[in-house]
């Protein structure tokens, strides 16, 4: 092999090297940020992951929510076929009521059991979350129309 050939072979060679270690790196850290959707159904039934970063979404039960002293709130979410218990310190978005749909970012801590760090509200009264929307159809309740 010649010295031309030679050093074009050290060069692709470091520049496919590079690519895979770049390639590796950002699927690591994309994995680690993936946040994947489950509705209460679904975590009930142990598809969702423990001690991972999950979003949950459903209608939040009414008479469900319980405020402590400080800023802890603790309320449940259904999908109108399980139940499961959010507990989130924090100040919870204005549009947040009982009955409504919302989307919990945060951790899994038990079967039933999620610690969220982030609580989404609706947007107005006729709004659902498309995910929360999919989940309740697929659990056999008709799409909300709107009057």
């Amino acid at each position: 092999m010649n010295r031309k050939r030679k050093q074009r072979l050290i060069i692709v060679l470091g520049v496919l090297a590079a690519v895979g270690l770049s390639t590796a790196l950002i699927t690591f850290a994309l994995r680690e940020n993936i946040n994947l959707f489950f509705t209460p159904s679904e975590i009930a039934e142990g598809k969702a992951p423990i001690e991972r970063r999950i979003r949950v979404g459903g209608l939040v039960v009414p008479g469900s929510v319980k405020r402590g002293d400080d800023l802890q709130v603790t309320f449940d979410l259904t999908d109108n076929a399980e139940r499961i218990t959010v507990r989130y310190a924090g100040i919870l978005p204005d549009l947040f009521r009982e009955g409504q749909g919302i989307i919990a970012n945060g951790k899994l801590i038990s079967g039933t059991l999620v610690e969220a760090d982030e609580v989404l509200a609706k947007h107005d009264e006729n709004y659902v979350p498309p995910e929360v929307q999919e989940a309740l159809e697929k659990a056999g309740h008709p799409k909300k129309v709107p009057q």
